[in-house]
């Protein structure tokens, strides 16, 4: 495949991945919106409550639920940025990332959270994301990805602070999310990243590029 073609696809992803999150945003944002006007009703009915059979859906539901507005406005920006992130590479692959974040997340607070709370928020998709953005880059072994991952654990270096115990914060979904991101980084890696071992290399495959070319190649492929 030529590196034109190589760029569009990469670009038509990144495309994709942007509409992505903004309907996420904006589905979110809708649910808030009635849960607000039934007075959270919803966050209760819906969200997380450990230990409790009945309540196993709402692994699925919580994501979408919030207590406030304050509550969905920090988780947006974050939501977006790493949610974008984690998927402008591949937009079913991030499908895949984020059921398994949702189900490490939610049954992670499941399993641990004091059974008389409920839990409820994008938070653990939050932090799922961000793991795997640490991560993805040295699993596909992509340059360009372990420099995002590093900008991002630099720029976002307080976010590890939501993974330590906090009373009122419902950090077992940010620890299993966080587990769960890392988990998919190794699990969804790319499978055609080039290798280092093995005996001989395949007879089509040219020997691996200098650092810095190859990240000057990832940079052009993106369309940057």
């Amino acid at each position: 495949m030529s590196d034109g073609r190589t760029a569009e696809i990469m670009i038509a992803e990144a495309r994709k991945a942007f509409w992505v999150m903004v309907g996420f945003l904006g589905l979110i944002w809708v649910v808030q919106v009635a849960n607000w006007a039934a007075d959270y009703s919803l966050s209760y009915s819906y969200g997380i409550r450990p230990w409790d059979l009945e309540r196993l859906p709402g692994v699925v539901s919580a994501p979408l639920l919030h207590w406030s507005w304050a509550h969905i406005e920090g988780n947006s920006g974050p939501l977006f940025i790493f949610g974008f992130l984690a998927a402008y590479r591949g937009v079913r692959r991030f499908l895949g990332v984020t059921g398994l974040i949702a189900v490490a997340s939610g049954l992670g607070s499941w399993f641990t959270a004091d059974s008389s709370t409920v839990g409820a928020g994008a938070s653990g998709l939050v932090f799922g994301y961000f793991g795997y953005v640490l991560v993805r880059g040295a699993f596909d072994r992509h340059l360009i990805d372990i420099v995002i991952g590093l900008v991002m654990g630099l720029c976002f270096a307080y976010q590890f602070a939501g993974l330590l115990p906090a009373e009122g914060i419902g950090w077992q979904a940010h620890v299993f999310g966080f587990a769960g991101g890392i988990l998919g980084g190794y699990l969804f890696r790319d499978r055609g990243a080039k290798g280092t071992t093995g005996s001989a290399a395949a007879p089509d495959r040219a020997a691996p590029p200098d650092s810095r070319s190859a990240l000057l190649k990832e940079i052009e492929d993106l369309g940057l």
